[in-house]
């Protein structure tokens, strides 16, 4: 864990909006203290879920895609840390790790070029770096028995979630996927684009669901490889719910539960698969603010729901007095999830 930047007690009081008579998530949530071990302290403390940011895009630029997902960690902590800790909801359910330090890794990719085949190269490797420190906090997190929520970076983190979750449980496991590509593209080197299918290939990811596909934006070989695929990696398109109307939302989210609920599962949500969200790959067209909140409470409630990972917003590419918007829907994905769950604790 030595490649974390702790979140401390001082940092949170900074982005806590202190009002009389009202108690506020940043009073209550868990930080790691200074002196002593994180690992023993995350897995003694009675809180459930530890939030872990990730503060990158340089898997989004591997993909060619527009970065600044990494700004996601900074607004989603400010909005969470103010929102009402009462009897919906305990902000003391939540110990904050930190971020994960990808400075240098940030640093030498700003100057890269996709278009050159070395400089791409040279973004997979790091993506690659990245990788291996997801994995390591992810199965550190899992064996200490909590469960991990992760904030902000690009769709490759996928890879470091899943992989560190099978390790940390010893198995293999599966993931629902809300998200309008499939990030299921080749093994041509790692990006944003590719987390799940190295997952799958490496071994660690036993059963995938995308739910909500565009079929404009997914390509006739990602089809065709997901149909041979089918009893391992299934999907549905956002067009068939939304648009001709030919599936059911509330029937869809039964068929990808009966597809993944056998085995531990992850929770993935892309915020590019929402309209007019600030992300690497903004879309016009997609499922409602409201929809997905049903989704992560629906998948979040089940017992073998072991990870939510929120990625892909980039408030820095959106409206400057809109920027906090994407904290605050963060934030309620968060509290969503931990709500679905409470019968379970």
């Amino acid at each position: 864990m030595e490649n974390i930047l702790p979140f401390t007690i001082t940092d949170l009081a900074k982005v806590t909006n202190h009002r009389s008579g009202e108690v506020k998530f940043g009073e209550k949530m868990l930080t790691i203290p200074k002196e002593g071990n994180p690992i023993e302290f995350i897995k003694n403390s009675e809180a459930k879920y530890v939030l872990f940011g990730i503060p990158e895009d340089v898997g989004v630029r591997a993909n060619f895609g527009r970065p600044g997902a990494a700004s996601a960690w900074k607004s989603a902590i400010s909005s969470i840390a103010n929102i009402q800790h009462n009897r919906f909801c305990k902000g003391s359910q939540i110990i904050i790790l930190g971020t994960l330090d990808v400075a240098e890794e940030m640093n030498l990719a700003k100057d890269l070029d996709f278009h050159k085949t070395a400089d791409r190269k040279q973004l997979s490797l790091l993506v690659e770096k990245i990788d291996k420190e997801v994995v390591h906090v992810i199965t550190t997190i899992i064996k200490c028995g909590k469960t991990p929520i992760i904030i902000g970076g690009g769709h490759n983190n996928a890879y470091g979630n899943i992989k560190g979750t099978a390790l940390g449980l010893g198995k293999p496991v599966n993931a629902i996927n809300f998200d309008a590509h499939s990030d299921f593209r080749i093994l041509e080197g790692r990006h944003s684009g590719n987390g799940f299918s190295y997952a799958y290939e490496e071994g660690f990811l036993k059963k995938y669901f995308i739910f909500g596909l565009h079929e404009n934006y997914t390509s006739k070989n990602v089809i065709d490889i997901l149909k041979k695929m089918e009893d391992r990696v299934n999907y549905n398109t956002y067009d068939e719910i939304k648009v001709r109307q030919q599936k059911n939302f509330q029937q869809e989210l039964n068929t990808a539960m009966e597809f993944i609920k056998n085995e531990a599962y992850g929770i993935e949500i892309d915020l590019d698969s929402l309209p007019n969200i600030a992300s690497s790959a903004m879309t016009m067209s997609g499922f409602s603010v409201e929809e997905l909140r049903q989704f992560v409470n629906f998948f979040g409630k089940h017992r073998n729901a072991t990870y939510l990972h929120i990625c892909e917003g980039a408030p820095e590419l959106g409206e400057e007095k809109n920027n906090h918007l994407i904290g605050k829907l963060i934030g309620y994905l968060v509290t969503d999830f931990i709500k679905s769950r409470r019968e379970l604790l």
